[in-house]
């Protein structure tokens, strides 16, 4: 299945996002941001279904919580940068 994951810069920042987007109906979890798209060693990040990506940047940017990087999974399990 493939899924985003908003790299957030904390985890206070990423427990903020998955409750702004929970209240919105849209279902997200908290996860360790893999290593292999980590840049500043351990971070969180807020995985959600493709399908709800566009709704999520919405009601993120109006709450002014914005996302530092946003991946989705490829077929064969690694990660590609969207650019926003």
């Amino acid at each position: 299945m493939l899924y985003y994951l908003i790299v957030c810069r904390s985890l206070t920042f990423a427990q903020r996002t998955a409750a702004v987007l929970g209240r919105a109906g849209i279902p997200a979890a908290i996860r360790r941001t893999p290593a292999a798209i980590a840049e500043r060693g351990c971070s969180y990040s807020v995985k959600l279904s493709q399908k709800n990506l566009s709704k999520a940047l919405v009601i993120l940017r109006k709450v002014e919580l914005t996302p530092r990087q946003i991946y989705i999974t490829e077929a064969d399990g690694s990660y590609r940068e969207v650019s926003l």
